[in-house]
């Protein structure tokens, strides 16, 4: 299975002319190891060589016995501790990297993860190289987010699976969740029980703090859950996402709470609209430009272009945000297993907003939503 993930590692890196790709601890060191690390002050890198020679790992000594117990895949491994520091493992691990692998140029072209390295970890790693010197060649450090991407975005079945059932989870606390709401709650109560019920359904965390939003505030796509009581007529966004098996679901729905204005039943049935627009669309070959496109198009001719102010979508998988983005120039074709969501919004300042998201996966002759919750307008009691 992760000796798969290797050799598919292996392919992608020779396809990108890259040498060798390092990893901090996070989503894709879990990937492709198993290891369930998080970064910290003390340096955790891991190196894959594209030769298929035996990747390597520098860690804390303390961690050594975890390191062994729980990867899926054999791992050199080079410890240091903390009254040595890491440059003289981090230089083992580097030398055979370096000498054996460079590139036609002459030099050992070294992926690394734009979004997810620290200055840290890049400081060491070219420190380590100057420390060298005349023993390894050159390096260039290039970005090896497209080619992890290439091997992220299509699941496996098995992962599949645990996203199905991390969606599962987070509808069923959502359920449960809506059934709470009533005039004079707030928004951080509410927020609290959501957490609660996510992890009475058998979420194993949160995909993220979740966002409670109404009112007023529901015009904040990322609004910060505060102690606003909630009131008649008020539209309540309730963005979450529960995590089961390592793997994140995402959903969103709008609910009102009472009934809404006429402007606030509009904008509702432009988003549901879209939603459904981009989801229909689905297909393998397709693209998130043109996913954004169809969804997009709803909005603007209903008036409200210049209010859906985020691209419909992201990738969802070990990650909430990961490629591909359904957004403009996402030009990629989408192959069969890609999963992401599909999330169009207004938001007018001062009113309030509309946020409906789903999470689908590409399949062999469409598209299909992991997630199912019903996305007619929910128009709460007020008693």
């Amino acid at each position: 299975m992760d000796a798969t993930r290797i050799a598919r590692l292996n392919t992608a890196l020779s396809r990108a002319d890259m040498t060798a790709l390092v990893v901090v601890p996070g989503a894709n060191l879990r990937y492709l190891t198993g290891l369930d690390f998080h970064s910290s002050e003390r340096l955790t890198l891991a190196f894959f060589p594209a030769n298929g020679s035996a990747p390597c790992m520098v860690l804390p000594a303390m961690e050594v016995p975890r390191a062994r117990d729980h990867t899926l895949i054999p791992l050199e491994l080079y410890p240091w501790n903390d009254e040595a520091g890491p440059d003289a493992a981090l230089q083992q691990a580097l030398m055979p990297v370096l000498r054996n692998q460079a590139s036609g140029t002459g030099q050992a072209i070294i992926g690394v993860e734009y979004t997810a390295m620290r200055v840290m970890e890049l400081r060491a790693i070219e420190r380590a190289a100057t420390l060298l010197g005349d023993r390894v060649p050159g390096m260039q450090v290039v970005d090896a987010t497209p080619a992890l991407a290439s091997l992220r975005m299509v699941k496996e079945p098995r992962e599949l699976a645990a996203m199905a059932e991390a969606a599962r989870i987070i509808e069923t606390a959502l359920h449960q969740t809506i059934m709470h709401i009533r005039p004079g709650m707030t928004e951080r109560q509410l927020a609290t029980i959501w957490t609660h019920e996510m992890s009475a359904a058998g979420g194993e965390g949160e995909s993220f703090p979740n966002i409670v939003a109404s009112g007023p505030n529901s015009a904040n796509p990322h609004h910060n859950n505060s102690d606003r009581p909630f009131q008649p007529g008020d539209l309540i966004i309730l963005d979450g996402g529960a995590i089961y098996g390592g793997y994140l679901s995402d959903i969103t729905r709008t609910v009102a709470l009472g009934e809404p204005g006429d402007e606030a039943r509009r904008i509702y049935d432009l988003v549901q609209r879209a939603n459904t627009a981009g989801r229909t669309v689905l297909r393998p070959g397709i693209t998130g430009e043109q996913i954004d496109q169809a969804a997009r198009a709803v909005i603007e001719a209903g008036g409200y272009g210049d209010y859906f102010v985020h691209r419909t979508g992201h990738g969802l998988g070990l990650e909430c945000h990961e490629p591909p983005y359904i957004v403009a120039g996402s030009v990629q074709p989408l192959a069969a297993g890609t999963t992401f969501t599909i999330e169009p919004g207004i938001y007018i300042p001062g009113v309030g907003g509309v946020r409906i998201e789903d999470d689908v996966v590409i399949t062999a002759d469409g598209g299909q939503s992991l997630t199912s919750f019903e996305r007619e307008l929910i128009v709460l009691p007020l008693e």
